[in-house]
C-alpha cells in the first residue's frame, strides 16, 4: 500500500466521485478507478459501492476513510518536523561555555534572544576550559562554543565576537590601592598575582604578563588558578591580586574591590565558535548571534 493509493482513496471519497477526484488530482479517471480497485483487493473488501454512475462509501469505506486521513496528517506532520529539524528550529544544541563567560551581559543577551526565536530547541549547556572547549568542538562533542581566544587553529570554524570588554584588578577591600576609581598597572610592580594557567601558553594571562613587561617588570605569580571565579576566591583570601574581564564584578564578593586599569591595557573578547558544517541548529545560534552582538561595556 503506498500513500499515494491513500491519498486517491481520500479525494475520491471527498468529492463522491471519481470524474471529480480525478480532475483534482489531475490524472485520467480510468488510471485513478484502477488505482482504487487495487486497493481494494489489498484490503480484501470494497470501499466503494458503485451504483450508476455514481458511488457511495461502504462500511468499510467509511471506517477506512477516517484512518486514512490520520495516516496522511502524520505524514504531512512527520514531512514539517524534518523540516523544521533541517532548520534548526526543533532538536538539540549543546553549547560549551567558558566559565567566565556567564557573568557577561552578551552571552546572557544571546541565549535570551535564541531562546526566544527558537523555543523548541533544547540547550544543554557544558562548562570547561577554552581551550578544552575548543578542542571538543573540533572532534563533533559540542556543537558551538563560547570561549575566549587566541586557541589553536587546528580545526575549520566560523567565529562571532560576542563582546571586547577592559580588565580590572581584583584586590582586598583593605588595599591602599582599593578606594581608587582607576589604576595604573605599574601600581601593582611589588604584588603578587594571581593568574590562569593554559596549556598553549596563550590567553588572557599571557596578555597581562606582556601588559606588565611592557610597563617595565616582570609580574611575580604567586598562584595558577583553574578558572576566573577560583582567582578572586584566591584574591579575596588575601593570596594576591588578579587582573579579571570586567563583567566578574557582577560575582560580588564581600572583602573585595574591583579596580578599573587605565587605558592602554588589553582587552578580553568572548567568540562564538561553531565548526564550518555546524548542525543546522547551531547555525541558528550563530546567525542569532551576528543580528545580536554588540560591544560590551561594563
Amino acid at each position: 500500500m503506498e500513500l499515494r493509493h491513500l491519498r486517491y482513496f481520500v479525494m475520491t471519497a471527498q468529492l463522491q466521485s471519481f470524474t471529480k477526484a480525478a480532475e483534482a488530482l489531475h490524472i485520467a479517471q480510468p488510471p485513478l478507478g484502477q488505482q482504487i480497485r487495487a486497493l481494494e483487493e489489498e484490503i480484501g473488501t470494497p470501499l466503494f459501492h458503485r451504483q450508476g454512475r455514481g458511488i457511495v462509501l461502504s462500511d468499510a469505506g467509511r471506517v477506512f476513510w477516517k484512518a486514512a486521513e490520520d495516516i496522511l496528517a502524520r505524514v504531512d506532520q512527520a514531512k514539517e518536523e524534518a523540516l523544521r529539524a533541517a532548520r534548526g528550529e526543533v532538536g538539540t544544541l549543546t553549547l560549551g561555555l567558558t566559565e567566565s563567560a556567564t557573568y557577561n551581559e552578551a552571552v546572557t543577551a544571546l541565549m535570551r534572544s535564541f531562546q526566544r526565536a527558537h523555543p523548541a530547541v533544547q540547550v544543554q549547556l557544558v562548562e570547561d576550559g577554552s581551550e578544552s572547549l575548543v578542542r571538543r568542538l573540533d572532534d563533533g562533542e559540542l556543537d558551538a562554543v563560547i570561549v575566549r581566544p587566541p586557541f589553536s587553529n587546528t580545526g575549520e570554524r566560523m567565529t562571532q565576537q560576542l563582546s571586547a570588554e577592559p580588565l580590572v584588578a581584583v584586590l582586598p577591600a583593605d588595599h591602599p590601592l582599593a578606594c581608587r576609581t582607576n589604576i595604573a598597572l605599574a601600581e601593582l610592580r611589588g604584588e603578587r598575582f594571581i593568574l590562569f594557567s593554559r596549556k598553549s601558553g596563550q590567553g588572557l594571562s599571557a596578555d597581562v604578563v606582556a601588559a606588565c613587561r611592557s610597563q617595565g617588570f616582570a609580574p611575580t605569580i604567586q598562584q595558577e588558578a583553574p578558572q576566573v571565579a577560583s582567582a578572586i576566591n584566591l584574591a579575596a583570601a588575601g593570596l594576591g591580586v588578579a587582573i579579571v574581564p570586567a563583567s566578574m564584578q557582577s560575582m560580588h564578593r564581600s572583602g573585595l574591590a574591583f579596580v578599573a586599569l587605565e587605558l592602554g591595557m588589553p582587552t578580553t573578547t568572548l567568540q562564538l565558535a561553531v565548526r564550518c558544517k555546524p548542525p543546522a541548529t547551531a547555525a541558528q545560534l550563530l546567525a542569532c548571534a551576528r543580528d545580536v552582538s554588540t560591544p560590551h561595556s561594563p
